[in-house]
């Protein structure tokens, strides 16, 4: 069995960290301009200049039950979408907001289409929602906001309650917990007390940025529990709860807490630079990229939240269908070192070249070959372990052989500095690299 011992949280993450592969669905009015999710803080874009996105708001071609089928086929066993943006525009039909989609040509609550298609196709639910709202009257600008480089900001900022605001926030989260069913992951974003500082705008608040007590972290997360106690929650509120969630970095390690449990966390990555639609960004990740990155965050007890962003009319481009696709064709046959899979435990010390996971029970060692040696790889401290290997992708046996080089060497040789090679093994693989992205070797353990 696993001997990594995590902390328990209020939230239910058994499943999560069995399911290991999620999508992140990022959409919103951004998707028009179509250069970033951040367009209206990168081109200090008004009020009354954005609303053109908002009146002509129409993704056609949204179709909810095609993309849930693209996750399932592409191994993703859950996913977050964003139902509210830091632009403020709800894609649910809230009651405490004009500023939703209902309300465009479109007409339709998105929201829902997308809770009843996934949950069909056998997906779990997740919700990100934004602390951060550009649009709304009581949100104080900051740092962050569009208006901060206004002459006026601090005049602006007269009369705006960030208690009302918070007060809005419960109530459209309230909505969220009660009108779709079960949701199994709530995706706050973000806290930033005390960081983004840029003195320029330090007369805004400080510098202090908003964090636990501006949101009144702790009357939402007691709200969220109270309709839904098995849920996930994230961290950014500011207040730990149930995972923690590096962006945009691929970890080395397993992060820990100050007592050495791990930490139940979750990577969120985009396919290229940007979490909504953008139309001229071209730094897109190459399949190898791509698969890697899964399997390195596997193999440091880590889950993967891969993003799309429709475009406006409401479907993903064949950019992200291609990426799908990847992910899609390497899961049908290597899936089985994925989901219940974490970090291998310390004694198996993985090649060069390679990244190992281990089944949650102990049985079986996945090794991942991202540099395909040629007919020959060493394996140390592991020879007296093995009951059987094989690919993964087609069950064909992988031979292995112990290394018998005589133990009586003369001292300096290899042996002698190093005793592991006493149960070192050499597997014998076919000198042309298998049609896989990343072969895998799937070893049963005695």
């Amino acid at each position: 069995m696993s001997s990594y011992i995590r902390r328990k949280t209020p939230g239910q993450t058994d499943w999560l960290v069995h399911d290991r592969f999620g999508m992140f669905i990022h959409f919103g009015l951004y998707a028009m301009p179509a250069r970033h999710e951040w367009i209206r803080e990168r081109e200090d874009i008004s009020d009354e200049d954005y609303e053109v996105y908002f009146k002509h708001f129409n993704p056609d071609l949204f179709d909810a039950k095609d993309l849930a089928r693209r996750a399932r086929e592409a191994g993703m066993k859950y996913a977050v979408l964003t139902t509210r943006h830091h632009e403020g525009f709800s894609l649910f039909d809230t009651q405490y907001s004009d500023y939703k989609i209902t309300n465009t040509p479109f007409g339709r609550d998105l929201v829902r289409e997308y809770v009843d298609a996934f949950r069909a196709e056998g997906l779990k639910i997740g919700f990100y929602y934004s602390l951060l709202d550009w649009h709304h009257p009581h949100y104080t600008i900051d740092q962050c906001h569009p208006l901060r480089n206004r002459p006026d900001a601090m005049q602006l900022n007269e009369g705006r309650d960030m208690k009302i605001y918070a007060e809005f926030m419960r109530n459209q989260v309230r909505e969220l917990m009660t009108n779709y069913g079960k949701i199994d992951i709530l995706w706050f974003d973000f806290s930033f007390k005390n960081t983004w500082y840029n003195g320029k705008y330090a007369f805004l608040d400080g510098g202090k940025g908003k964090g636990p007590e501006e949101w009144e972290s702790e009357k939402m997360i007691e709200l969220v529990r109270s309709l839904q106690p098995h849920i996930v929650i994230n961290d950014r509120l500011g207040i730990p709860q149930d995972t923690v969630t590096p962006e945009q970095r691929q970890l080395g390690t397993w992060p820990k807490y100050d007592n050495g449990e791990y930490k139940t966390w979750e990577a969120c990555q985009t396919f290229s630079g940007s979490w909504g639609y953008y139309r001229d960004e071209m730094t897109w990740k190459s399949p190898e990229m791509m698969i890697q990155m899964l399997i390195k965050t596997v193999a440091c007890g880590g889950n993967l939240l891969m993003n799309v962003g429709p475009c406006a009319r409401g479907y993903i481009d064949d950019r992200a269908c291609d990426a799908l696709d990847v992910y899609a064709k390497w899961m049908k046959y290597n899936s089985r070192s994925i989901y219940g899979c974490t970090m291998a435990e310390p004694e198996f010390k993985a090649p060069d070249g390679t990244y190992l996971t281990q089944s949650e029970d102990g049985k079986r060692l996945y090794v991942h070959l991202f540099s395909y040696p040629f007919k020959t790889l060493v394996m140390d401290n592991i020879g007296d372990k093995i009951e059987y290997a094989q690919f993964l992708h087609d069950a064909s046996e992988v031979q292995y052989q112990l290394d018998t080089t005589p133990s009586n060497l003369p001292a300096g040789s290899y042996r002698d500095a190093d005793p592991t090679t006493e149960n070192r093994v050499n597997f014998t693989l076919p000198v042309v690299k298998p049609n896989q992205t990343v072969p895998v070797i799937e070893i049963y353990l005695k």
